[in-house]
């Protein structure tokens, strides 16, 4: 475990970052390996069926992760201010929390996948594949929440490289099973919904044997599983608001792929392919935001507020030089990439994902901009803003798909992320300023008091 709470802030979220970094990508990898087979060896509209579900996936996964990593900011402020014995409380509480939110999330997302797909417009020609790989992905949503708790609060006390370690074994197996359930047992989509699946249970088992045999901290006991109104409060506090932001956010992205999927297949297929290429590129900004959540807990939680500014600082040039260069990369390369998804010959959804990326990839300094202040806020215990920065979010993407797509076609449906980055940073910028004199106004006090 690492304390971040000492030495030079740069230094500390750069070391912290990178195997955030690795293990983000990895991530990336075995879900996009999902799409590199299917669109390879199952076709086009198979491609289609697996991409068209991404939003929906992002509203109920997406909830279970903003949820966890929630739940683990007490975690790290304990962690910090050395409350170890908060530290095995607020993890036993994290447990209780995900466990009952996993019961209602399986049993809703998989009621109403079939209403959704259809609300979203999905085409008569994927709609059977979509349905049949977002439901086993729905159905193995405990994993999906396990991983994301566990690993979530192994990073909270600074250890970002066990996670990583357990995201390449995961990794490896979720693309060996593609390949065997795929190509060998020619089961579909099925395939690889069940190979994405296991390889979460297998990253989720590892980390428990990681925690009970090398964390003490985190070794809990049948009487540190007991309810605390109090204790449960604090921790929903911050949790659903960041859970409720990232659905929030989600619904914003499905309105957007209704919008695409009147498009036709073609544009479904180029949107799900350099969306997943955006993933990779826009990774290292993500990464220095998770890691400003752990620096900020952390110090917080050692009242050292000095060093969360100077920390955010040094983060925002490192996490903005970086998005320069990944924009620059998807503009020139990006449509090379494109054919790992689909054929060479696929020229239509090849110009359509250029121009995706030439309007996104120029934008990214807004992105490495919005994760570094939304995630500092969260370290910091405030979650209604980003909350309501994912409103904003929520409400441009809306317009970008109802007005500029009617309008505009493809091009307008690719100004929805931009818009949604630029209404969200207005939000958090004004609420980090505030944070900024508040932090100021504490370390003046705590200067008094030691004289």
């Amino acid at each position: 475990m690492k304390e971040l709470t000492h030495g030079n802030p740069a230094k500390l979220i750069f070391f912290f970052t990178i195997p955030l970094l690795i293990g983000n990508i990895f991530q990336q990898f075995y879900n996009m390996a999902d799409m590199i087979i299917v669109g390879q060896t199952l076709g086009k509209d198979a491609l289609a069926a697996v991409g068209s579900t991404g939003s929906i996936t992002f509203l109920i996964i997406g909830f279970a992760q903003g949820l966890t990593a929630g739940l683990s900011i007490l975690t790290s402020q304990r962690f910090g201010g050395q409350d170890y014995r908060g530290v095995k409380k607020s993890f036993a509480t994290g447990i209780m929390i995900s466990g009952i939110v996993t019961i209602i999330l399986t049993v809703l997302s998989l009621i109403f996948v079939h209403p959704m797909l259809v609300l979203m417009q999905t085409p008569k020609e994927i709609i059977d594949d979509a349905q049949i790989f977002i439901s086993i992905i729905f159905a193995g949503i405990f994993a999906a929440m396990a991983f994301n708790l566990l690993s979530n609060v192994i990073r909270a006390l600074g250890d970002s490289r066990t996670p990583l370690l357990f995201l390449i074994i995961a990794s490896i197996i979720n693309v060996v099973l593609d390949l065997i359930l795929i190509i060998n047992f020619h089961m579909g989509v099925a395939g690889a919904g069940i190979a994405t699946v296991t390889a979460q249970i297998v990253s989720s088992l590892l980390c428990v044997i990681y925690i009970r045999r090398k964390i003490p901290n985190l070794q809990l006991r049948k009487k540190d599983f007991t309810f605390d109104k109090k204790d449960f409060r604090a921790h929903l506090n911050i949790a659903l608001p960041m859970a409720f932001q990232s659905s929030i956010i989600a619904i914003g992205a499905i309105i957007l792929q209704a919008a695409l999927n009147s498009l036709g297949t073609d544009v479904v297929a180029a949107q799900a392919a350099s969306g997943k290429i955006e993933q990779f590129a826009t990774q290292p900004m993500m990464s220095f935001g998770i890691a400003m959540a752990t620096f900020t807990a952390q110090n917080y939680g050692a009242k050292k507020y000095k060093r969360i500014l100077q920390g955010v600082t040094q983060c925002l040039i490192m996490s903005i030089s970086f998005s320069l260069l990944a924009g620059g990369i998807v503009i020139l390369f990006g449509q090379n990439l494109v054919t790992l998804f689909v054929s060479a010959k696929e020229t239509a959804v090849l110009d359509l994902s250029q121009i995706y990326f030439n309007v996104n990839g120029s934008m990214y300094w807004l992105l490495a901009i919005l994760f570094i202040l939304r995630y500092t806020l969260q370290g910091l215990g405030q979650s209604i803003v980003p909350t309501i920065a994912g409103i904003m979010e929520l409400i441009m993407r809306s317009f970008a798909a109802i007005i500029l797509t009617a309008s505009l076609g493809f091009v307008g449906a690719a100004l929805a992320s931009p818009l949604a980055w630029a209404g969200s940073v207005i939000v958090l910028l004004a609420s980090y300023f505030k944070a900024i004199k508040r932090l100021k106004k504490l370390e003046q006090a705590q200067q008094l008091e030691s004289q």
